[in-house]
This record gives C-alpha cells, sequence and structure tokens, in this order.
C-alpha cells in the first residue's frame, strides 16, 4: 500500500539513536551530523519506489554532503517478512552501488518508531541545530523515476538548509511502500 509523509513539523528536534551500519560500524547524531545539517532517509532494498530513485539518492548525497550536509539511510523494514531487506541484502546493496552514506540497520524499528516514519522513502531534513526543516520528497519520481530534467526538491530545499537554518515552507510529501511493521 503507498503511503504519503505528513506535513513537516518545522523544528521538531532530531531524536539520537545510536545503530550499525553495513560495515559494523556504530553511528550516531553525533557522528552523523554535518556543519550544516543532516538529511536521514528511512529506505529499503525491496520498495519499488526506493528502486526507482536509489541511483538519484546516491548522487543527490554526494553533492549534499559538499554542502556540509551529513547524510544516511536507514533501514526499519522487518525482514522476516520480507527476506529483501534483511542485514545481509543490505550490505551486498550499500556495495553494490556504492554508497556514499552510511546504511543503518534498525532492527528493532525503534528509531523508525520515534522518528515517526511511515514510508519507503521518508526523508527528515534537519538544519545545523537538528530541528526538522524538510519532509518532502526527492522529487517527482513515483513507482518509476522522474524525467532527467525534474525539478530537485531535497536538494533544492537541503541547499536552502545549509544556507539559511530553514526550509522552503512549501513541501510535496514523499511517497512510497508503508513500514513493514513486526507484528
Amino acid at each position: 500500500m503507498a503511503l504519503n509523509t505528513p506535513v513537516c513539523d518545522f523544528g521538531w528536534p532530531a531524536a539520537d539513536f545510536a545503530l550499525e551500519d553495513t560495515n559494523g560500524l556504530r553511528h550516531s547524531l553525533a557522528t552523523l551530523r554535518g556543519q550544516n545539517g543532516l538529511l536521514l532517509m528511512f529506505i529499503c532494498n525491496h520498495c519499488p519506489y526506493v528502486k526507482a530513485i536509489i541511483e538519484r539518492i546516491c548522487c543527490d548525497a554526494r553533492e549534499l554532503q559538499t554542502l556540509g550536509i551529513g547524510v544516511a539511510a536507514i533501514n526499519s523494514n522487518d525482514p522476516a517478512d520480507y527476506p529483501e531487506d534483511s542485514f545481509a541484502n543490505m550490505q551486498r546493496l550499500a556495495g553494490e552501488l556504492d554508497f556514499p552514506f552510511p546504511y543503518l540497520h534498525d532492527a528493532t524499528q525503534a528509531v523508525a518508531r520515534t522518528y515517526g516514519a511511515v514510508c519507503t522513502p521518508d526523508f527528515f531534513g534537519f538544519n545545523r541545530q537538528l530541528q526538522l526543516q524538510y519532509r518532502g520528497r526527492l522529487d517527482a519520481s513515483g513507482r518509476l523515476p522522474a524525467p532527467p530534467d525534474a525539478r530537485r526538491e531535497l536538494v533544492e530545499a537541503m541547499r536552502m538548509v545549509a544556507d539559511t537554518g530553514h526550509g522552503p515552507r512549501d513541501q510535496i510529501a514523499s511517497m512510497g511502500c508503508s513500514i513493514k511493521w513486526r507484528d
């Protein structure tokens, strides 16, 4: 079932966590944040919405990192029902696509619950004070990639956050597959 993310709750403070990435390293807000902010993305391996944009996500992450924005992805899906989202498959995908960001495993789903993540992809863009400023989409992509000349909404928003500390007032919700919660 496709879901849309809620409207951005401007100023909501990022909640700290400690999660392991696909290389076995532990990360927290302190290790992930950049000097101008942080982008956390809830993604997974199996979702067609994520598959349609994963290469753009990697490209955009590299650009955002040059602006002083830290970037990380979190997979919170239950691999018992969705084996493609297992930790081993996370490691495989991160290696195959040479992820330029840590791909974190939320095995207990506690981080997704704390953040109120609802779908994959779900983007949380924070300013340098780690206050939420963006909860929109990457671009006009859906289950298929947007055209190459599509407006780069996430990059534009995070550039604004890096420059001013504030995100755009008008944001279009991200859409994707629901987080696959444990029973």
